[in-house]
């Protein structure tokens, strides 16, 4: 499956009121890995920021003045999102943005471009309930390296959330085996016996344990109590 972590800083927070989108970040995933296919832009909003927006994103109207405006890129926009999953944090906001830039040159909404949305802070809402869950909090809690980030960056932030993602939603693709050989293409697999070795047992500690039941909880949150031992579960 083909996902675009997606990111976009503004002039303000209202669409609906007049402002802009200044940048926007895109990281792809391809089967959950980072394929380093990105797409990045500035562009000229065609209006000032409000002084509250810039203390965020630091991108001065200056800067953005020879900066192509979004009539111009949204082509190779829209043909990079074409029929992929969007991950977005705190989606409503972003794609409200991106609808009202679409609907300003008579595009249908970003919804009839791509195949679905995921907002990645109902899942950290579901996975982490009464925490904060802001993205430099899920940095700090999914051990994300964020030091980087002293001013928001629709690039930087999509990658940061990539990241965030990818731990967020760990579990099944760490039980795939690589049944590659060193060219990347597919090779036979020897069937070992297993029975012929005498394997010790390995008892955690306490503490890892605790760690491997905070795991699996974090697992049953996310998927809403489906996880296979809850389902197995005698009634």
């Amino acid at each position: 499956m083909r996902q675009i972590v997606l990111d976009t800083e503004t002039t303000g927070l209202s669409a609906e009121n007049g402002d802009r989108i200044i940048e926007i970040g895109c990281v792809e995933l391809l089967a959950r890995k980072l394929t380093g296919n990105n797409l990045h832009h500035y562009i000229n909003p065609e209006r000032d920021s409000h002084e509250d927006a810039l203390k965020v994103h630091g991108i001065s109207n200056e800067f953005l003045r020879d900066k192509p405006k979004f009539a111009q890129i949204a082509d190779e926009l829209l043909a990079y999102l074409e029929g992929a999953e969007l991950i977005i944090h705190n989606a409503p906001f972003d794609i409200s943005f991106l609808n009202k830039e679409l609907e300003l040159l008579g595009r249908p909404p970003i919804t009839q471009v791509v195949s679905g949305v995921i907002d990645s802070l109902v899942m950290a809402k579901e996975m982490f309930p009464g925490k904060r869950n802001g993205l430099d909090a899920l940095c700090d809690r999914l051990g994300v390296d964020n030091s980087g980030r002293t001013l928001h960056g629709a690039l930087l932030d999509a990658e940061l959330l990539a990241d965030v993602y990818i731990n967020m939603t760990r579990g099944q693709d760490a039980l795939l085996i690589d049944a590659s050989d060193s060219n990347g293409e597919a090779g036979s697999v020897e069937a070992v016996d297993l029975r012929q070795f005498d394997l010790p047992v390995l008892t955690g500690n306490e503490a890892e344990l605790e760690a491997h039941r905070a795991l699996l909880a974090d697992l049953d949150k996310a998927s809403k109590g489906k996880t296979v031992w809850r389902l197995l579960e005698p009634a």
